[in-house]
């Protein structure tokens, strides 16, 4: 079922890109957490002790999972923003650089949920795209036009695999699906195409943003959209390639 919502809290781009997939709303506290950390948390940290924590908790929480074979860990881990909420993770992970592994935790659990709620425009905008690039749809999961609930199923597939399958093959599919998007709504500001208004709802939402009905049809805000999506899937490409390279912390 579509959960799409032009005007919802974002949960989009790319910070280190200009726009990251950075959370405006704020979430309940994870009772995973040790009580310890939250201690810490509520007394401030220097901001050297918050970048060792938020490396801590991303290699914690990925080695947890990845070596569970209790599919019930895997299903909170997978709907953690939904039903445990990631304030203090988020004051941990969404602050770290793109090329490192608590920022691409980060950015994989803010796309799964600009995804999952932008389903049907995310649909509507690959449709109207139409994807001449069969590999890199290939490698997103998605080879066909796709229906809203094929975009949250692929939103749910792509995090779920990076704990509990090959976590490079989860970036390049994040990266893949983020560029297909990219050079659709590209197309759709050089062409002026009708579907721009349901481009800009969802790209725009995904960044934190809202967007007017008079602003809806412009192709610099089209363009602006694509150009940070474009940013987010070379974060998930460069992430890729350090983490095949022993380089991802």
């Amino acid at each position: 079922m579509s959960t799409d919502a032009a005007g919802s809290p974002g949960f989009g781009s790319v910070r280190a890109a200009g726009a990251g997939f950075a959370a405006s709303q704020r979430f309940s506290r994870p009772s995973q957490l040790d009580p310890a950390l939250i201690d810490h948390m509520s007394g401030g940290l220097d901001p050297q002790q918050l970048s060792d924590m938020s490396h801590a908790t991303a290699e914690a929480l990925l080695d947890r999972v990845h070596h569970s074979a209790d599919p019930d860990v895997v299903r909170r881990t997978l709907n953690l923003v939904e039903t445990e909420g990631v304030d203090l993770v988020a004051e941990l992970w969404s602050r770290s650089d793109a090329d490192t592994l608590p920022g691409t935790l980060w950015r994989l659990y803010m796309l799964r949920t600009w995804m999952r709620r932008n389903d049907s425009t995310l649909s509507r905008i690959w449709r109207a795209g139409e994807p001449v690039d069969d590999v890199a749809s290939a490698v997103a999961g998605i080879d066909e036009a796709p229906t809203a609930d094929d975009i949250a199923r692929t939103a749910d597939s792509i995090l779920s695999g990076a704990f509990t399958g090959d976590f490079a093959m989860a970036l390049d599919r994040a990266s893949a699906f983020c560029q297909i998007i990219a050079e659709a709504l590209a197309e759709q500001a050089k062409g002026g195409a009708a579907t721009g208004a349901a481009s800009v709802a969802g790209a725009g939402a995904a960044r934190g943003e809202t967007n007017d009905a008079n602003g809806a049809n412009d192709p610099r805000a089209i363009m602006k959209n694509a150009r940070a999506l474009h940013n987010t899937a070379k974060d998930f490409h460069t992430a890729a390639h350090l983490w095949r390279d022993g380089a991802l912390y």
